[in-house]
């Protein structure tokens, strides 16, 4: 039987959220607390969206229990969540669709936003640790040849592609706050302005 969220849970959804909404100049949505969920036993994390009969979007957010000291992939499972959740949330309310592959192609980058860019000074060194981290070793729950398992594939290697790529033209030159500019431009895109974004890598 799940729970409602722990107080360490609503902590770190609710930085995960300022953090994005502050990155990307987004203005503020619903505070994801209400609609997070702790999953049974190991169950991962999962986002759960319908349309209502009145029109308004319905999402829940299914996280992992947080322990004491949450290692790598249950933070990323945190950040994946509440990516989602906010950007349908934007999506939502500018009137815009939202396929499953850019929420995808969004949290994989938004993974790397939080993990490498929301401090103040950029640190080269440790950037390239966590794109190795998130890209390069990484193992995915859904075999190959499954919808979703091919889903979250090209939105890893696509997101490693990008981010890799304008690591190389704005990151190792210095150009930290050009980095920023473009992964929020490429925030506002729709799935065929991101792929194609993307893959010029």
């Amino acid at each position: 039987m799940s729970s409602g969220p722990t107080p360490d849970g609503l902590v770190l959804a609710d930085k995960v959220q300022r953090d994005i909404e502050q990155f990307y100049w987004l203005e503020q949505v619903a505070p994801v607390a209400a609609f997070l969920r702790i999953g049974d036993g190991d169950e991962r994390e999962a986002v759960r969206i319908r349309d209502a009969s009145d029109g308004a979007v319905e999402i829940e957010v299914r996280t992992p229990a947080l322990t004491e000291r949450p290692d790598l992939d249950t933070v990323c499972q945190y950040i994946e969540g509440v990516s989602h959740f906010v950007y349908v949330a934007d999506r939502a309310r500018r009137g815009l669709p939202a396929t499953q592959l850019e929420l995808e192609l969004q949290a994989e980058v938004d993974k790397y936003v939080l993990l490498a860019l929301v401090e103040p000074r950029f640190d080269a060194n440790a950037a390239r640790a966590v794109h190795a981290r998130l890209y390069e070793d990484v193992r995915f729950s859904h075999p190959e040849g499954t919808e979703a398992g091919d889903r979250y594939r090209l939105a890893n290697d696509l997101a490693a592609r990008m981010v890799r790529r304008l690591e190389i033209f704005y990151a190792e030159k210095g150009r930290i706050a050009a980095l920023r500019d473009a992964l929020r431009r490429f925030y506002r895109m729709g799935q065929a302005e991101k792929i194609q974004f993307a893959r010029a890598a």
